[in-house]
């Protein structure tokens, strides 16, 4: 089960990835109002990756809707697990690979040097990590609803 839920993380991180490169050809202006202290920190932030704070903001957008599938999505629902699957979808983790290529992608971003296909590479991956983060946070909630672990305390 975790292979099939790895997998089917991969295949979403994959589809992030083509619209992370499909991107450049947006074609919709759309114009919004920010806080000022928002936009202060994303134009910080793209200072410090050397990009217009346009295409940041953009990208930030796209990111936060990317989760949203328009064809319903590619993972089983975890209520719908065996205990032996929720078990293991609460213990999954970034590959080992994939963890030390992020961590090299966000010190590069965070020095500036970043090319474009490293920069789709960086949201591919961070998108990746959240989709998983929240099918883990499912799968604990589901397993501590079932009876088979104790809730987390802080």
């Amino acid at each position: 089960m975790a292979r099939q839920v790895r997998t089917a993380l991969n295949s979403g991180c994959e589809r992030i990835h083509k619209l992370v490169e499909r991107s450049a050809t947006m074609s919709t202006q759309v114009r919004i109002t920010l806080q000022d202290e928002i936009y202060r920190r994303a134009k910080r932030l793209a200072e410090m990756s050397n990009r217009e704070v346009e295409e940041l903001l953009a990208q930030a957008i796209e990111l936060s809707f990317s989760p949203v599938s328009e064809t319903g999505g590619d993972y089983p629902t975890v209520s719908t697990m065996s205990d032996q699957e929720v078990i293991e979808l609460s213990e999954l983790q970034m590959a080992p690979r994939q963890d030390r290529r992020f961590g090299k992608l966000l010190d590069k971003q965070q020095a500036g040097t970043l090319n474009a296909r490293e920069q789709s590479e960086l949201l591919a991956l961070m998108q990746f990590y959240q989709e998983s983060l929240l099918r883990k946070a499912q799968a604990l909630g589901e397993a501590v609803r079932r009876g088979l672990r104790q809730p987390l305390t802080p």
